[in-house]
């Protein structure tokens, strides 16, 4: 049988090893599914005859390659920063490599000597970035095979909670990692090209401009600028385009609240906070608060803020339970964004009933025979339960198709790379459509920008 070697079981590939354990009999799979938690590599296996649960600790240098030099082919669904010496081990041993992760300057360095290999590294090929890079591509293909000339590409994404399980103020629950949403925006300017012009957006700015986006049967999102919208400009071809944004979707309102802890300054993660495993949430807040001999910290927090009497975002802050005295961080030697995700943790953690949902959008202007035209695609996924998450689908089936793509010579280009080719994004945006991860594509009328406004 064909060894796939899955290393990393944690949320992310749920969908991933079910998926390949349900085509194990007919495509020949055997899985060896490692984790450092041998109990969760053993979760994920179910007991499946077809499956082998495996104890490995990355960073044993014997281990790791003894379960590398096993495989057929390799699978680590680790954080990006991990991968390095799995992908230098599946050199040393000719096996090729699939991540859901971006492709770092160390992966890439590698491209010479995987290419020499006659190895195929796939990169990027989970949610976003992944189904974002396939979607793209393929509207793109088509309108240049047209003839077209492309003018503006936007490109949302977000992981969301289902309607159904919509039920706060902010109308967000953490779906994925809240430490990213937490630092989200930070390292830099958000940057960006419309109509030919740069633009920047500081950090401190960054929640207070966004994009608005009515998706049917969904309602309004609203979405932030991602920090380099133009990281992708030359791998698509849009060097020459006019206009190209990358940004995260929300629920409407959150980025207007969210920027309430940026101002405040509770997402910073560069210093640590004395004291902080004995702060109480009241404590918290008020420590970025000025002293007054008299104001009541609800008092200090309303004019700091500018928040009114009647504004939905003090309900908001209130919701969190922000002001309570009694309430312990219980974190040693944190962060304000450690503590800030703590306490948002207590509030947007999913519920056992809970369902997740991914939107993406996409926005493609063009020129086709002297007339400028554009087209919409929209993709909503709902999560089946808790296991099967829409996150977890949409990030972990795209991985498992490449790798049977890879392994049945489907996909055959070498190199470090990521599914912007039609042999990649073709096949697994087919039988994406099969688990509900449908792009709907609408002709609509171009959206052009005045050029005395810009």
């Amino acid at each position: 049988m064909r060894s796939v070697l899955i290393i990393g079981a944690g949320r992310s590939a749920s969908s991933l090893i079910n998926y390949l354990l349900k085509k194990s009999e007919t495509e020949n799979l055997h899985l060896v599914v490692a984790d450092l938690s041998l109990a969760l590599a053993e979760k994920k296996t179910q007991k499946h005859p077809n499956a082998t649960p495996i104890a490995l600790d990355i960073f044993n240098t014997k281990e790791r390659q003894t379960a590398i030099e096993k495989a057929s082919i390799v699978i680590s669904m680790l954080p990006a920063h991990l991968h390095i010496e799995i992908a230098k081990d599946c050199i040393l041993f000719k096996k090729h490599l699939v991540t859901a992760s971006y492709i770092s300057d160390a992966m890439q360095a590698l491209d010479p000597e995987v290419k020499k290999n006659n190895l195929i590294f796939m990169n990027e090929i989970g949610l976003d970035p992944g189904i974002d890079h396939m979607s793209a591509m393929k509207v793109i293909d088509e309108i240049r095979s047209k003839g077209g000339k492309m003018l503006l590409f936007e490109s949302f994404c977000g992981g969301l909670v289902a309607p159904e399980s919509d039920n706060n103020l902010w109308n967000y629950k953490f779906t994925w990692a809240p430490r990213n949403v937490v630092l989200a925006g930070q390292g830099g300017a958000a940057k960006f090209i419309q109509e030919g012009t740069y633009k920047y957006i500081p950090y401190s700015a960054l929640f207070r401009r966004t994009e608005f986006l009515e998706v049917e049967g969904y309602g309004k999102f609203e979405a932030y600028s991602n920090r380099d919208s133009l990281k992708y400009r030359s791998v698509y071809g849009l060097d020459d385009v006019l206009t190209l944004y990358r940004g995260t979707i929300r629920r409407v309102g959150f980025s207007r609240a969210w920027n309430m802890f940026v101002q405040l300054g509770m997402t910073d993660d560069s210093y640590i906070l004395e004291g902080s495993e004995n702060m109480s949430y009241r404590q918290f807040i008020n420590s970025f608060l000025p002293y007054h001999p008299t104001d009541s910290v609800e008092i200090k927090t309303r004019l700091i803020l500018k928040i009114d009497q009647d504004d939905i975002m003090w309900d908001k802050l209130l919701e969190l339970d922000l002001f309570n005295p009694d309430k312990k961080v219980n974190l040693p030697n944190a962060t304000p964004a450690q503590i800030l995700e703590k306490i948002l943790t207590d509030s947007w953690a999913l519920e056992p009933e809970d369902k997740d949902m991914i939107v993406m959008y996409h926005k493609f202007g063009y020129e086709l025979n002297g007339e400028k035209k554009q087209i919409d695609s929209k993709m909503v996924c709902i999560g089946d339960d808790q296991t099967y998450t829409a996150m977890a689908k949409t990030v972990g089936l795209p991985v498992a198709m490449a790798t049977l793509l890879i392994l049945n010579g489907k996909i055959t280009t070498p190199g470090v790379q990521l599914p912007i080719k039609k042999e990649v994004y073709e096949p697994i945006l087919k039988e994406l459509e099969e688990y509900g991860v449908i792009f709907n594509e609408q002709k609509v009328p171009y959206f052009g920008y005045n050029p005395d406004l810009f």
